[in-house]
């Protein structure tokens, strides 16, 4: 997701980006995207040095964090930031660099991106990791996994209930109270905070 530079859109469009361009993508959501089988007819292009980017699933119906690929916890679903947002900490907070996967269309895993799940240890649990949740930069389609057992956690997660276009299933922290972390493909992810 995208916006102009000029335009500042809150919400912002879907695109692909093509080297140093971004493409626009007639879909509302990346959601919908993933929904009409990843495809859509192209719109304008844009300078990547002329665009913000922003969070690339804005409202998941589900944001499910795993300990490993049998544990998980629901996260707030509601408290998505984009890549440049800065975080308004309620208290004194780490970040938690963690890769993330998208479901799409079949309750399948469309892609993948870099998470950081906020923590603030001297809150109590759950309130500690309740109030910011930053994705970004953008999805990868063509991601080939960071070892985690993307498929295990993908069953688990579908047991009993259905899958969405746009849930999030977000694997253990790979990087902890660091400023920034990346991973080949999906980018880097700044961690922006301020107290609130």
């Amino acid at each position: 997701m995208f916006t102009p530079h000029e335009l500042a859109l809150e919400r912002g469009w879907p695109g692909r980006i093509d080297g140093d361009r971004v493409v626009q993508l007639a879909a509302q959501t990346l959601e919908s995207f993933f929904t009409g089988g990843g495809h859509a007819r192209e719109h304008a292009e844009y300078a990547l040095t002329d665009v913000s980017l922003r969070a690339p699933v804005l409202r998941p119906p589900s944001l499910r964090l795993f300990a490993d690929e049998r544990t998980f916890e629901f996260g707030n679903a509601e408290a998505i930031c984009g890549p440049e947002a800065e975080i308004r900490a309620p208290a004194p907070v780490e970040a938690r660099f963690c890769v993330g996967a998208v479901i799409g269309a079949d309750e399948q895993i469309a892609g993948f991106l870099l998470v950081n799940d906020w923590h603030a240890p001297s809150l109590p649990t759950p309130k500690d990791r309740d109030f910011a949740t930053t994705l970004g930069p953008w999805v990868e389609t063509e991601f080939d996994g960071d070892g985690f057992r993307w498929e295990a956690a993908r069953a688990l997660a579908a047991r009993n209930t259905t899958l969405r276009p746009g849930d999030l299933l977000v694997g253990p922290p790979f990087a902890v109270g660091v400023s920034q972390a990346a991973v080949d493909g999906l980018g880097a992810l700044a961690a922006q905070a301020r107290p609130a």
